[in-house]
């Protein structure tokens, strides 16, 4: 039986002999659009066996069975000429007149694409390798997806790509909390890699999804969107693999529209995201937004604009800096919209090294729902397991750390790792989120002004209630 990893590993090191390509991330990018015209021709493979009236949009001579599936075919100078001159040119003005999705999805793929590959032998051997991976079949495609999470992986470490990949651990805990379901839309507006969208698909299709009409309805309700060509063109290739024939993901900068037109007909029921942070946005975008909450922090704009997105009762599990949780100004106004208009019930406070080794920064779990103001928030520290000092590339974040959180989730109550806080000691605290676990006794002498005033409050709130308590009891008594 073939090996998928040993044919992805044989692949990068063929690529490694070409000098064209340089680096993972120009690598990955390579592979990213040869894997993509593969999947999509094997795709429509079966299209075409399960339809005889189905057509592909792609060109016959631009088919990969037509150009790359024969071992002996085209290569050298030919193969090399073909690629650059026709084929890339070719799908980056694919005819998208007929209004068909997958046509837009390969021409925009190909916007963005650049074949490095200078030596059309040494291409010609990795398209060989790639015919070994039949797409069609459930195996391969499995133990593909696999690989592929590595590949992604990868991209953390490759320049400057870590932004677009968010730990498969984080994706599938967020994913189960908030518990998107068959029917409900789901929006992820910085998509990346497309890590919560597929998880989002497992987790309906492991519940709901029991045929084919189930999976078309699916197919129509999960929505990402991405800006930057090598995640976007992976994240699509991601949900193909994934069974959506027509992933719908936009290639568009989502806070490049004017927040006050994203109306009743673009709100959604779930949001799942972990916002670029520590990113300036592309210059002007901050005046989509209105005058009092305008910014070029990213992760802030991106709290406001998912906020607008959900519909009443619409529930989301996001990821967010520390630096968000705190400040004045225009973030203490974005956080005090987002308390005013959402229930931020849960927010678990994670270890600073879970994005290593793209980010140090400490980050953090947002759970809430749209409709009803927040009247207190339940805090959660998560702690790195035993003899773990940090996170890294070899030992990364594992769902099962949460699963504790997961046990208390169900039964709240305050202990070492859980304490809650009232919204008056949130306001009166600038509507700083920043509050650090009340448990930890190292914490107890270094205590910001801000953190006295709020345990302060927290105190006189904790007295009132027990006040009130006894007065009834003697009442009842």
């Amino acid at each position: 039986m073939k090996n998928i990893g040993n044919i992805i590993k044989t692949l990068q090191n063929i690529m490694r002999k070409d000098p064209g390509v340089s680096g993972d991330a120009q690598r990955i990018e390579q592979l990213g659009w040869m894997i993509s015209l593969k999947i999509l021709d094997d795709k429509d493979k079966e299209l075409e066996l399960l339809n005889d009236r189905y057509v592909s949009v792609m060109p016959k001579k631009l088919q990969w069975r037509n150009w790359a599936a024969d071992d002996e075919g085209m290569t050298g100078d030919p193969l090399k000429e073909f690629v650059d001159g026709e084929l890339i040119p070719k799908l980056r003005n694919l005819d998208v007149s007929s209004g068909n999705k997958r046509a837009l999805i390969i021409r925009e793929i190909f916007d963005g694409t650049n074949n490095y590959m200078k030596n059309g032998t040494i291409l010609r051997q990795v398209l060989n390798e790639l015919n070994q991976i039949d797409f069609n079949s459930s195996e391969d495609r499995h133990v593909f997806g696999d690989i592929y999470e590595t590949i992604l992986r990868d991209l953390q470490s490759a320049g400057n790509y870590g932004e677009f990949y968010t730990p498969r651990a984080l994706t599938e805990f967020i994913t189960e909390m908030v518990n998107p379901r068959l029917g409900e839309k789901v929006l992820d507006p910085a998509c990346g890699t497309g890590g919560f969208l597929t998880s989002a698909i497992e987790n309906i299709r492991r519940q709901d999804v029991k045929d084919v009409k189930d999976l078309k309805e699916m197919e129509k309700t999960i929505h990402g969107m991405e800006f930057k060509p090598l995640p976007f063109m992976l994240s699509v290739t991601n949900l193909i693999l994934h069974d959506i024939e027509v992933p719908n993901i936009d290639y568009t900068d989502s806070l490049n529209r004017e927040y006050t037109s994203i109306g009743q007909k673009d709100r959604v029921d779930v949001i799942l995201a972990n916002p670029p942070f520590g990113a300036s946005v592309t210059d002007g975008v901050e005046t989509n937004f209105p005058q009092d909450f305008r910014t070029t922090e990213s992760a802030d704009l991106f709290l406001l604009l998912m906020v607008r997105y959900l519909t009443d009762g619409g529930r989301a599990g996001i990821i967010l800096p520390d630096g968000s949780l705190t400040g004045d100004g225009v973030k203490g106004r974005i956080r005090k919209h987002l308390l005013e208009t959402c229930n931020l019930h849960t927010i678990v406070r994670l270890p600073n090294s879970v994005f290593q080794p793209y980010a140090s920064v400490a980050t953090n779990l947002l759970f809430f729902e749209k409709g009803k103001p927040t009247k207190e928030i339940w805090y959660w520290e998560h702690q790195l397991p035993e003899g773990v000092k940090a996170y890294s590339k070899t030992k990364p974040i594992q769902k099962s750390e949460f699963d504790s959180l997961k046990k208390w989730w169900r039964k709240r109550k305050e202990g070492e790792r859980a304490w809650t806080v009232s919204i008056e000691t949130i306001a009166a605290n600038g509507y700083s989120l920043d509050i650090k676990n009340p448990h930890t006794p190292e914490e107890s002498h270094a205590h910001s002004s801000a953190e006295l005033v709020a345990m302060l409050h927290d105190s006189f709130r904790k007295s009132d209630e027990l006040l009130a308590k006894l007065k009834k009891e003697l009442a009842n008594g």
